[in-house]
């Protein structure tokens, strides 16, 4: 035993061996099992027979059958005929269900106007023939005397199928309606015909209300009388007519308004068109809530194929060939990261551009969803391209695992959010909802005189669509960027994107120990990845740990003025120098206060949008301010820019186009700017908001004695549309204007806006932008130009029309807007309704140049002013030197020799005498009668 045991166990043991040591081992093994297996079963298998003997038992005969066999026979014939036919009928319905709903609605309609064809033929004219026996019979006998408006309603419902097929909700009810109303009229006749029963026979029943006339009055009848069941027929019509007309009781006296407006009894009122369609919506909507469940669920699957109005081939093949490609899956949320086949992708991509093109209208959420990221991710299936926030295995450091593990999952965070198939977020501002009506300003001034002054409504602004959402061509960039960023081993992820009117703010964040310096040292292959040659970089976004790249959208949106207007903070903010500038990069308007900037510049190249900007600046004033509260000085030397706005009485003065006229208009306010902050000291304030709040407090009082009636000082903006051309002409007179008022008047309430189109460095001055702290930037023709202004460069970068970088006091950084845009229409309607509010009322003193002088002398020429320099400088020093007139007035030997000529000529100085000074032939106290005498005056009587 103890053998056999050790060699079956060292037999087992070398079995194991092999089958450990070989492959093929347990395969060889496993045939010998299949062998023995039926020895083992071969004893169950002998008495198997046994059992099957004992279950077979001799069944009984059957009885003989007393019809021998007809009767099954017949049964059988009758059978198969019955499956036959029903086979044909339930393929014949197959074919009909495959038919399109529209040709089964139409059929149905054919139907019903075929049967009112029969109808019509039975009881109009005496049909014979069996097919006009049951004509008679039917409908004669059940609607009596009215049998012959069944044709016409047969007609009118067939009518109605073909024209409003995409209306099946309304069927059920206009068939109860018209029950109802059909029961109530003909219970009604049947009693004015004296109320016939059977008894009476068949024609006198015809000859009445029919048998639904005698079943709908005679149980009334009975149990009230005809006195009461002639007032419930009249309500149970009344009921049908309204459900057919849908009708509420509420809207009855409407309805007979607009009835007698249609017959010319009634005058017209004005009732939107909206609110008959929502009371059909409503009362349609509360029939089928009243109905039963299974009737809702019936007619909601009766309605879902039938809700487009006309019936497309090519969308429907659109649809089947989506349904057929789309696995079903619960409606709870879409799967969005799922790749799209070349239809998906066109319907989706046209549909996105239709929603672009009409009124810069977006997309619906779906058409969106459906866009985005659709051509990136099949570009990334076929090419290999990494996906954004992703790195390859060969390029992590040790260092930045943890980091890149992090950025990672905040990117599969990102992606998991439903609408974001890029992975890279969206992070450009909603556009706020549209309000209503916004409300009137809290405090609505008394003009001089006891005027009323009403502010131009926003409606005479257009409205623009909300801004455009994300698209296909933003996960291409970002698939461009993430390309660009692997192919130069370059550790940085893109991890959101803001999209504006005109450019696309792209979120880059770098990896450890990554300079920034990389990123911008690739700007010229960002932009040829993204074939787009106006590629900025910022580094860093302003509050942000990011660099940001922006990138010229390839469709641009327009920014509307009555869009920035309309806002809430511009209805919550009722200050008067509040103005609409455009929209950021960042989805938000822009709007800025006058008083707060406190003066600004505003430059760019010709066709830049600095005209646009302007236009928006006067409008927003006219809108939102009275002349009471804002006063302007118009300088337009172009004098075609400006002259949409003359006559508004805001003007202080007619616009002015003379350079030399502007010069003496900034002196004025130069003076009107002491004259305030005379006012200011002599009553103890420091702002001239403090200043006319006490005065229409009557805080203030003047002096006893005086004469004088204190009123608020209006702001005093003073726009000047070309810089260059006042610069040219008298440019210290000026620039010392500009330079006094820009450093003192600000606690005065006058605010400049110098604009030009040539922002170089003799026209926009160091003094003139040492004191003009907010700049306005729009595209530049070079670096230096951009300098000149911003003091930094970008502006050269900016792609033009309207395009801007808005610099406020205090900012640090631009911020990239696109200009607002107004029309000329609506600056005529503005112009003309603050026209028609009041006339402008001019002051006489503030250009001189007005009054009526003498002819200057033809010699003398432009330099009138440089020769009266001349004149006082020499009289007063009793000194004439060439070379003193050049260093003290700036000037060249040739202008200098020149204004020494002039005053030879007219006895100042004496002749020249080689090197030596030239004498000095007047007086000091001569000096006032000399320089009248230049400038063609009078000379004062001494």
């Amino acid at each position: 035993m103890a053998s056999r045991t050790s060699g079956k166990g060292s037999q087992g043991t070398a079995g194991t061996a092999k089958r450990v040591g070989r492959t093929p081992g347990p395969a060889k093994k496993a045939a010998p099992a299949k062998k023995t297996a039926p020895k083992k079963s071969s004893a169950p298998a002998k008495r198997a027979p046994a059992k099957k003997a004992a279950a077979k038992r001799p069944a009984p005969k059957p009885a003989p059958s007393p019809t021998n066999g007809v009767y099954r026979l017949v049964r059988a014939i009758w059978l198969g005929t019955a499956h036959g036919i029903g086979a044909v009928f339930r393929s014949i319905g197959r074919g009909a269900k495959g038919l399109d709903p529209a040709h089964r609605k139409d059929g149905l309609a054919l139907l019903l106007l075929g049967l009112a064809l029969i109808v019509a033929a039975g009881t109009w004219s005496n049909l014979q023939g069996p097919v006009g026996d049951l004509v008679e019979m039917l409908v004669t006998g059940a609607f009596g005397r009215l049998d012959l408006l069944v044709p016409i309603l047969l007609g009118a419902m067939a009518v109605r199928l073909i024209l409003y097929p995409e209306r099946p909700e309304a069927n059920g009810r206009i068939v109860i309606g018209l029950s109802a109303l059909v029961v109530g009229v003909l219970g009604q006749v049947h009693i004015a015909c004296g109320s016939p029963g059977r008894e009476d026979g068949t024609e006198a029943m015809q000859d009445a209300g029919g048998l639904i006339g005698w079943a709908a009055s005679k149980p009334l009848v009975f149990m009230t009388g005809e006195v009461l069941a002639v007032p419930l027929l009249v309500l149970l019509t009344v009921f049908g007519l309204l459900v057919v007309t849908a009708t509420p009781v509420n809207a009855i006296p409407r309805r007979l308004r607009q009835l007698g407006v249609r017959l010319g009894i009634v005058e017209p009122a004005y009732e939107p068109a909206e609110a008959y369609e929502d009371d059909d919506e409503r009362y349609d909507e509360q029939w089928r809530e009243a109905l039963p469940a299974g009737t809702r669920r019936g007619s909601a699957r009766r309605q879902a194929p039938d809700t487009d109005a006309v019936y497309d081939h090519d969308s429907a093949e659109a649809e089947a060939l989506t349904k057929r490609r789309r696995p079903r899956r619960p409606a709870a949320q879409p799967v969005m990261n799922r790749p799209l086949d070349a239809v998906d992708v066109a319907a989706a991509a046209a549909a996105a551009l239709d929603g672009a093109v009409l009124n810069g209208m977006p997309p619906s959420p779906v058409v969106a969803d459906l866009t985005q990221g659709v051509s990136v991710d099949r570009d990334r299936e076929r090419t290999g391209t990494p996906v954004p926030g992703a790195r390859e295995p060969g390029r992590d450091s040790g260092v930045g695992k943890d980091r890149e593990t992090g950025r990672a999952g905040a990117a599969a965070a990102a992606a998991a959010v439903p609408g974001d198939p890029g992975g890279v977020p969206d992070l450009t501002k909603p556009v706020p909802e549209r309000t209503g009506d916004l409300p009137a300003r809290a405090e609505q001034l008394q003009l001089s005189g006891d005027i009323t002054y009403s502010l131009p409504s926003l409606d005479l602004l257009e409205r623009g669509g909300p801004g455009k959402s994300r698209s296909a061509a933003n996960d291409a960039v970002v698939a461009s960027l993430t390309n660009v960023f692997s192919e130069f081993k370059v550790d940085a992820v893109v991890t959101g994107f803001t999209r504006g009117p005109t450019v696309t703010r792209y979120e880059i964040e770098l990896g450890p120990a990554v300079k920034v310096e990389k990123i911008t040292a690739l700007a010229k292959n960002i932009a040829y990845a993204v074939a787009s040659p106006d590629v900025r970089i910022i580094s860093p976004i302003p509050g942000k740990s990011a660099v940001g790249i922006e990138i010229p959208n390839s469709d641009r949106e327009m920014v509307n003025l009555g869009d920035v207007l309309r806002l809430a903070d511009a209805a919550e903010d009722d200050h008067p120098m509040l103005v609409a500038l455009g929209k950021n990069v960042e989805g938000g308007y822009e709007m800025a206060n006058l008083a707060k900037m406190p003066h600004v510049l505003v430059a760019g190249a010709t066709g830049s949008g600095k005209s646009s900007c302007i236009n928006c600046l006067i409008t927003s004033i006219m809108v939102r301010a009275t002349p009471e509260d804002v006063r302007m000085v118009l300088v337009d030397p172009k004098r075609v820019e400006l002259t949409a706005y003359e006559g508004i009485p805001h003007l202080i003065t007619p616009i002015i186009t003379n350079p030399k006229k502007a010069a003496e208009a900034l002196q004025w306010v130069v003076r009107e700017m002491d004259l305030r902050y005379d006012d200011l000291a002599a009553f103890g304030y420091r702002h001239i908001d403090d200043f006319n709040h006490a005065v229409r407090t009557g805080k203030l009082k003047t002096p006893e004695g005086s004469e004088r009636e204190l009123s608020p000082y209006p702001y005093l903006l003073v726009i000047v549309d070309e810089l260059a051309d006042l610069m040219m002409v008298a440019p210290r007179d000026v620039e010392d204007s500009i330079v006094r008022i820009t450093q003192l008047a600000r606690a005065a309430g006058i605010h400049l806006v110098l604009a030009t189109q040539r922002p170089s460095v003799d026209v926009v001055t160091g003094l003139i932008k040492a004191n003009v702290p907010s700049r306005l930037a729009f595209a530049t023709s070079s670096l230096a130009d951009s300098r000149v202004i911003l003091d930094q460069p970008g502006a050269e970068k900016l792609i033009g029309k309207g395009d801007g970088l808005f610099l406020p006091m205090g900012a640090n950084k631009p911020t990239r807007m696109q200009g607002a845009f107004v029309t000329e229409d609506e600056v005529a309607a503005v112009v003309q309704h603050c026209k028609d509010q009041m006339a402008p009322v001019f002051r006489d003193d503030v250009v001189v140049g007005t009054k009526q002088k003498k002819e200057i002398d033809e010699d003398i020429g432009d330099d009138l002013d440089l020769l009266c320099q001349a004149a006082e400088l020499v009289v007063s020093t009793q000194f004439g030197s060439t070379s003193m007139l050049q260093r003290k007035l700036r000037v060249g030997f040739a202008k200098a020799g020149r204004l020494m000529d002039l005053m030879e000529s007219r006895n100042i100085v004496g002749p020249s005498e080689g090197s030596k000074a030239r004498d000095v032939m007047v007086k000091p106290d001569e000096l006032d009668g000399v320089l009248a005498v230049i400038r063609g005056e009078s000379a004062p009587q001494g």
